[in-house]
């Protein structure tokens, strides 16, 4: 676990050891910022900097093309944006560059702060006597109405969904996961009935499966209502 010196100063994140192989290694007052990358078949590496903080957030400014102007991507954000066609992996998709080789995040230290947090909200909410569980999602599209599946077993799947709710003109072209548009067929509704609860598979909606807020998928940094609440009760 990082100490307060640690926490206060982004010099003192990672060792000097740790970083000096890493490409494009900036020092900021609280963050760590290397430059990344993820790699589409397809369309070829889209290289960006990554911004490593001690509360575990991780933030990607893209720089695919001169114009691009996405920043404070997730990880999953940005590899979906990269166009790779194997997503929710991004641990493994995206990349840095280390002694001059592409070197998966999950094999880097640079995800040290982002496990420890992960690791502090489940000791969390063991602690609360109860397993948070989501069950899985559907968001309908703005344009064709179709409602596509969101699964909710991360903190960043939890993201993805709560940005497509978030967004009053979300269409299925804005999908995170696969690049389908609004002539994809809809999931049957005899599948839809399956929503993962781990009490009844074809459950519509109980105790164990519906989350009413937590820090899986609560988020101090937004702005919505219902985060603003959640953030409010927990500091009180």
């Amino acid at each position: 676990m990082a100490n307060v010196e640690e926490m206060q100063c982004g010099s003192m994140l990672f060792k000097q050891e740790e970083l000096q192989e890493m490409s494009g290694v900036n020092v900021g007052g609280d963050y760590v910022e290397v430059m990344c990358g993820c790699t589409s078949h397809r369309y070829g590496d889209a290289v960006a900097r990554l911004r490593v903080f001690p509360t575990g957030d991780l933030e990607i400014t893209c720089e695919c093309t001169p114009g691009c102007d996405e920043d404070k991507l997730t990880p999953a954000a940005f590899e979906k944006h990269s166009g790779r066609e194997t997503a929710r992996k991004w641990k493994n998709n995206v990349w840095v560059i280390i002694g001059g080789e592409k070197v998966p995040l999950s094999k880097t230290v640079l995800l040290k702060y982002y496990n420890e947090a992960s690791k502090k909200c489940s000791r969390s909410n063991r602690s609360q006597g109860a397993k948070v569980f989501h069950r899985d999602e559907f968001v309908g599209c703005n344009e064709c109405g179709k409602e596509r599946r969101f699964r909710l077993r991360s903190r960043d799947e939890c993201l993805l969904h709560h940005n497509a709710m978030a967004d009053p003109n979300w269409k299925c072209s804005d999908f995170p996961y696969d690049k389908i548009t609004c002539e994809g067929e809809e999931e049957r509704g005899s599948r839809k009935v399956y929503r993962g609860c781990t009490r009844s598979p074809t459950c519509k909606g109980c105790t164990s499966c519906v989350c009413f807020g937590c820090e899986l998928c609560r988020f101090s940094d937004c702005t919505c209502q219902t985060c603003v609440d959640f953030t409010s009760n927990v500091k009180a």
